[in-house]
């Protein structure tokens, strides 16, 4: 059984299955072949980590969607959570500007 959801290859987070330890190397099936990744700390379950590195302002995208921007550089098996994570729905303060 796999440790970890990986649903696009596209996707630059995968979601834990399992409470995982750094430095555990985990493999995630994608949809084109395997992608392995070493764990850079602790993974709790239900939650996302750095399928690969994400530079501060790209887009983080998982199941396909655009879920947020990273506030810093995230490192590959890095946790991705509100820690490093800016949301980017709903937000009232990124209000189109006018004509």
């Amino acid at each position: 059984m796999s440790k970890a959801l990986l649903v696009k290859t596209g996707d630059n987070v995968a979601t834990s299955l399992a409470r995982l330890a750094s430095g555990q190397r985990v493999t995630l099936q994608a949809d084109d072949g395997e992608v392995h990744v070493d764990l850079a700390e602790d993974i709790e379950f239900g939650h996302k980590f750095a399928v690969r590195g994400i530079p501060a302002g790209d887009p983080i995208v998982k199941y396909a969607e655009t879920i947020g921007l990273a506030s810093r550089d995230i490192a590959p098996g890095e946790w991705v959570h509100v820690h490093n994570v800016e949301s980017v729905r709903a937000r009232g303060d990124r209000a189109r500007s006018p004509g």
